[in-house]
């Protein structure tokens, strides 16, 4: 197979001005031939499309939980549960159905990066902060110093599980104590929208950190629950390299032979940067091992289905996301550790001024968009692929994502006919033989 990544996307992106019409991006609106979306929740869990957000128990106010599935994902506890008047508002937003930028007439606009103020390295400018977070503590950053400076009362992130620490649930931080506490990447299944109706009902300002997928799903919200504007004040993601199931986590502890309910440790990062993966047990054992280890092959990550789908990984509905920097995609050693910063929109300007005003955040130099294709090889070359993975379920009658200012058929432009070929009919290969497919709890 053509080896596609940066290289491949530069040629496209020398073609790619920013002078192009960020309306004419924004209205892109992107559904291949003959192809849908699924047309209930029913239909998203059992086309592989639910990534566990945890809309479903938000909107239903809990009376439909999250629940771990056997294949370790987070699924709605039941599909047929929902009033008309429920599911009609998970569907216009789920991350299963629809993936749309949030732009904010931002000056630069780069066709796989999409529109941002400014992109720079970046980390906590406290130091026990920036060594004990993931790569440079920019999230956790952020998140203390919105409390800090009480632009927020609270935010809404996720943290370890304390009586099942390999796992994670959402939490509600008032402090920037309780935010460094539960601070860290948290590889696996993990629903923060599932406290979204909690933080809404608040009616008091907060920010989120949370994937991108589901910031999207914030975003579109938006558009039917007036409350979110108002009182989301800040949206703060990663770069996403996908989720993981909880298969992942648990083939480590085979390795180390301990029980799921032995655990009072499960970090998967920190504590370094990139930092070491460390387990420890009631009886006081603990195991190591380095992160390029615990990611070693690519066929044991699991990742959930829609992650192969994820039209949005960069982030293009938040106000920021943070990343690795690593070149090649791979650290070489231990470091103070650093991430690259993309600020999306104004609110996310201003955030990152008073971060820095404050002492609370560190700008680095400038990073350019073709110095994050290097730094990000996987994420440009899902973006290529994209427009023919969706043809493929077009094509075997499955539904796709439909997705809004995200420049698919642009991206598809950079592989040639054999190639988006070739990625069509893998998909159709998969979606046949039911790769994709899940059961369903009523």
């Amino acid at each position: 197979m053509q080896q596609i990544g940066p290289a491949v996307a530069n040629k496209l992106g020398d073609k790619f001005t920013e002078r192009q019409s960020l309306m004419e991006q924004q209205n892109e609106t992107i559904l291949p031939d003959s192809g849908r979306t699924a047309t209930s929740v029913a239909e998203v869990v059992s086309s592989g499309l639910c990534i566990g957000c945890g809309l479903c128990e938000a909107v239903t106010i809990g009376r439909v939980p999250m629940h771990m599935t056997e294949y370790g994902g987070l699924r709605p506890s039941s599909v047929n549960k929902f009033t008309k008047q429920e599911e009609d508002k998970i569907l216009a937003a789920c991350p299963g159905i629809i993936a749309e930028s949030r732009p904010d007439n931002a000056p630069h606009t780069d066709l796989i990066w999409g529109s941002y103020f400014s992109m720079n390295y970046g980390w906590a400018g406290d130091a026990e902060r920036r060594f004990a977070s993931s790569s440079g503590g920019v999230l956790t950053a952020l998140g203390c110093h919105l409390l800090k400076t009480k632009k927020t009362n609270f935010i809404l992130h996720v943290g370890p599980d304390p009586d099942m620490p390999m796992r994670s649930r959402w939490v509600m931080s008032r402090t920037a104590e309780e935010v460094q506490r539960n601070a860290g990447s948290r590889y696996g299944p993990v629903a923060p929208l599932a406290g979204l109706e909690n933080a809404l009902q608040r009616e008091e300002p907060f920010a989120i950190i949370a994937k991108p997928c589901d910031l999207g799903a914030v975003h579109r919200l938006s558009k039917v629950d007036d409350r979110v504007d108002r009182v989301c004040v800040a949206r703060l993601t990663l770069v996403c390299g996908g989720q993981s199931r909880l298969g992942k986590s648990t083939a480590l502890l085979n390795e180390f032979g301990v029980l799921e309910s032995e655990l009072t440790l499960f970090r998967y990062r920190g504590f370094g940067n990139p930092g070491r993966t460390r387990v420890e047990t009631r009886d006081g054992r603990a195991f190591e091992t380095t992160y390029a280890e615990f990611w070693k092959e690519e066929a044991g990550w699991d990742y959930e289905t829609r992650c192969k789908f994820c039209p949005d990984a960069l982030g293009e509905a938040s106000d920021i996301a943070a990343t690795d920097v690593w070149p090649g995609a791979n650290p070489t050693k231990e470091d103070a550790g650093f991430n690259g910063v993309i600020c999306r929109t104004q609110a996310g300007k201003e955030l990152l001024d008073g971060a820095v005003a404050g002492d609370d955040l560190v700008l680095g130099d400038s990073i350019t968009p073709r110095q994050f294709d290097s730094f990000q090889p996987n994420q440009v070359r899902r973006k290529l692929v994209l427009r023919a993975r969706f043809q493929g379920l077009a094509q075997a009658n499955m539904p796709m994502i439909e997705t809004v200012g995200l420049r698919l058929d642009k991206l598809a432009e950079a592989l040639d006919a054999h190639h988006r070929q070739e990625e069509t009919s893998a998909t159709i290969q998969r979606a046949l033989a039911g790769r994709f497919s899940e059961p369903l709890r009523s």
